[in-house]
């Protein structure tokens, strides 16, 4: 039923394919592109959101179940003014499944798609794709029992103009028994304790399995970052994991802090593969005008890491962490970072709530 092979598109499938736009919001049949623009009838003539007030929530699509959303794009500007310049940042992507109070997903519309520190950039990954320019675009299937809900809400203090999405999914007859609901959530600590493993995703009750991470790293300290180790803890496990890796660069998927030498200098490289990648590197301010790079920012990093070949697989509950541990001539330390994240996992419902998400300013790159 959720078959995605190039081997399983010649099977004929069971459904009904639908999609929610500006234009069709409802997703109804036969009621795509009738809007009227000033070339006349059903000529393009509602293909976006027009404005998103500041403080606005707008619900994107909302459609009854069963059924299973399977794609995603949405564009946006990134940024409205030098004042109010990270809106990736600023408007929160949620959605809510068979009617739940609480999100499943919450999160920062950029940071969902693995642009963190309010721009983007491209990303090439199975699941997670942005093309130019900001062309957003989700294939994690998500299926929904009874109700979905997706909306998105400009915590900007000014107004958001042409937001344009597009959800394609498939009205079902029934899910299968075995059917896991899609959740994600965003996390940040601004500055990390020293010796205390970052908390990527914890609190989460029930069956399900863990799908996918996504990191945002300010470095705020010298020398390579890369040595901590993810852990996830299994059904009850405590003191100890079940799985510890065996550094941050090594779960992302590449190796030896992903350098190079160059001319006797040491360069990182980035890369996009579909499973795992370090979509972004920088150092200079990008919001600076005139083509004028301001040298003195901190080093930020993006990197996923899509647990689709190997999903970590829990009965009752789970907790996923990682060291900030850093590595010198001297041998091993402990670091300070500033580290933002997405966990993405499919459990059972109902799920524990996430918590108060973090302030809009708070939630600004440095």
């Amino acid at each position: 039923m959720f078959m995605g092979s190039l081997d399983s598109l010649p099977l004929l499938r069971k459904g009904r394919s639908r999609t929610i736009n500006w234009e069709n919001r409802t997703g109804e049949k036969g009621k795509g592109g009738m809007a009227a623009s000033d070339l006349g009838p059903s000529r393009k003539g509602s293909p976006c959101i027009p404005c998103l007030e500041p403080g606005e929530t707008v619900t994107l699509a909302e459609m009854d179940g069963p059924g299973v959303i399977q794609h995603i794009w949405i564009t946006v500007t990134d940024r409205t003014s030098d004042r109010n310049r990270y809106i990736l940042r600023d408007l929160v992507l949620r959605m809510y499944w068979d009617g739940e109070e609480t999100p499943s997903v919450e999160s920062p519309l950029g940071d969902f798609f693995c642009c963190g520190f309010g721009v983007s950039y491209p990303v090439n990954s199975l699941p997670i794709a942005v093309n130019p320019t900001r062309g957003f675009n989700s294939y994690f299937s998500m299926p929904f029992g009874k109700k979905a809900k997706i909306t998105i809400e400009n915590q900007c203090d000014e107004a958001v103009n042409a937001f344009f999405y597009q959800v394609d999914y498939c009205l079902l007859d029934e899910l299968p028994a075995e059917t896991g609901y899609f959740h994600a959530v965003w996390r940040r600590q601004r500055l990390t304790e020293k010796a205390k493993d970052y908390v990527i995703l914890d609190g989460v009750k029930g069956r399900g399995q863990y799908v996918g991470t996504y990191m945002a790293l300010t470095t705020l300290e010298r020398y390579w970052y890369g040595e901590g180790e993810v852990k996830f803890y299994i059904d009850g496990d405590e003191e100890y994991p079940t799985i510890c890796g065996t550094g941050t660069e090594d779960y992302f998927g590449g190796a030896w802090s992903f350098a190079t030498q160059e001319n006797g200098r040491t360069v990182e490289n980035t890369f996009c593969t579909p499973f795992l990648g370090y979509p972004y590197y920088s150092h200079h301010d990008t919001f600076l005008h005139n083509d004028y790079h301001n040298d003195d920012q901190m080093p930020q990093r993006s990197f996923y890491r899509w647990h689709i070949q190997d999903p970590v697989i829990f009965e009752e509950d789970l907790k996923v962490t990682v060291q900030q541990i850093g590595v010198y001539h001297g041998g091993l330390f402990e670091r300070q970072d500033d580290v933002a994240t997405v966990a993405y996992w499919y459990q059972t419902e109902p799920h524990q709530p996430f918590g108060e998400l973090m302030e809009r300013k708070e939630r600004w790159p440095r």
